[in-house]
């Protein structure tokens, strides 16, 4: 049975992973370059295969925007070839350092200047950057308010009743909009809960016995 959404719950929820996972320092990267870098190469791997491909730009000290932006693309899918799709995911990248040099001069911290709505339509026309990378760059490498929605975040949604499967990315969004506090560190630390109990005990097979949260919504597992 679908349950409401109020801020309760949600309330409920956070605290539950909270008290089970602790802190995730969510996301793992020393610089917001190096954040967008890993939030780009995620799409469809796994964060492990991720690390491996920074860590190769990192050996050859091209972890910086000029530094990528200048490289040979062919040269560039060689070093992340860890993360897969490798000839994609450089385009994508490669897309989105020609949008970062022509409209801000090839500087971070004057494109997260920039108002959150407005920067946010501005990456979503960067090729290869959809909805959720988009919100995982604003919140996690230039601390805006936005919260990310995945497919952790879907999934244990529409299993604890709150959602309909089908219901669109903007909708699930709206839901933390309208029952949470705008506050950028409650947004970075929910998003990464979810992420951690998707990976570890709400997976497409769920371990339903070990999960923090109330699972009468999972027996038809």
């Amino acid at each position: 049975m679908r349950k409401k959404a109020n801020p309760k719950i949600l309330k409920d929820i956070y605290n539950r992973l909270f008290r089970y996972f602790g802190p995730r320092n969510w996301w793992p990267g020393e610089t917001p370059f190096e954040v967008i870098v890993g939030a780009i190469l995620t799409q469809n791997t796994a964060w492990a295969n991720v690390e491996k491909a920074i860590q190769n730009l990192k050996e050859e000290g091209l972890m910086l925007p000029e530094k990528l932006f200048h490289l040979r693309q062919e040269r560039l899918a060689s070093l992340i070839r860890p993360a897969g799709y490798f000839n994609i995911k450089s385009q994508r990248l490669k897309s989105f350092l020609a949008f970062l040099f022509s409209s801000y001069q090839g500087r971070l911290n004057k494109m997260f200047r920039s108002e959150t709505v407005i920067l946010r339509e501005e990456l979503l026309k960067v090729k290869g950057i959809g909805p959720e990378t988009a919100d995982s760059i604003l919140l996690y490498a230039g601390g805006k308010l936005t919260f990310v929605v995945d497919a952790y975040t879907r999934r244990i949604f529409s299993r604890y009743g709150l959602i309909d499967g089908k219901a669109s990315y903007h909708q699930i969004q709206t839901i933390f909009y309208q029952n949470l506090p705008h506050q950028v560190q409650l947004f970075n630390e929910y998003h990464a809960l979810l992420v951690e109990l998707g990976k570890t005990i709400c997976r497409k097979k769920p371990n339903c016995p070990a999960c923090p949260l109330k699972t009468e919504c999972l027996k038809i597992f």
